[in-house]
């Protein structure tokens, strides 16, 4: 067991969709799922039964003749980050409120300022190469070079920080946000792995992985 997957007694190993573990130990992050499921039976629903290439079943998990979601639990605590990869807008709806609660509270892993990267600070983000972030910043141009769409939050379209948007996903972008290039001049906050490709980069996979904030 670890901070979003477990073992059944039949065997099977359960992956928690729709969360990213946050950067903690990871007997901390164990410990809060095992505190969640300790003696519990579960109900397990999802999207798609195909397991991992870790064999692990990814998994809605809901404790045992409840309505309470495990994922839920862990983001309302500030032990897990939303992915933004889940497509059913109810149960998306549900997480990233779980997640905003905790974030507002001051929970968990948002006990620390540093949860949430300044997308003006791409050496702080750098650092974080391969792991799952969440980024805030104000998008200063939406520009397309080949197959690929930047949100470019630096004027320095080399170094700074930047979003990408796939030429096969710009159509699903596009419906949800009422058109890229609307994003400009936009403050959003973005999550997802941390690439370097030159400055930092995050390939939005799923329209979840945005969220559009106040403040023009």
């Amino acid at each position: 067991i670890d901070g979003r997957s477990f073992r059944l007694a039949d065997g099977r190993e359960v992956l928690l969709a729709g969360i990213e573990p946050v950067v903690t130990e990871k007997a901390r992050r164990a410990s809060a799922l095992s505190a969640i499921l300790a003696g519990r039976d579960v109900t397990l629903r999802g999207e798609d039964d195909t397991p991992d290439r870790y064999g692990r079943q990814p998994a809605f998990v809901f404790l045992a003749s409840s309505e309470t979601l495990v994922q839920e639990e862990l983001l309302a605590q500030g032990e897990a980050l939303f992915s933004g990869a889940v497509t059913n807008k109810d149960c998306a709806a549900v997480l990233t409120a779980a997640e905003a609660e905790a974030r507002q509270a001051k929970r968990g892993t948002w006990a620390d300022p540093s949860a949430i990267k300044n997308a003006e600070s791409p050496g702080d983000i750098l650092a974080g190469i391969g792991r799952f972030m969440v980024v805030e910043g104000r998008v200063l141009s939406v520009r397309q070079a080949g197959a690929t769409t930047y949100l470019n939050f630096g004027r320095n379209w080399t170094r700074g920080f930047a979003a990408t948007i796939s030429r096969r996903m710009v159509p699903a972008f596009e419906a949800a946000v009422t058109g890229v290039k609307s994003l400009e001049n936009r403050r959003i906050r973005v999550r997802g792995f941390v690439e370097a490709r030159g400055g930092p980069r995050i390939e939005l996979l799923r329209v979840g992985q945005v969220e559009l904030l106040g403040g023009n």
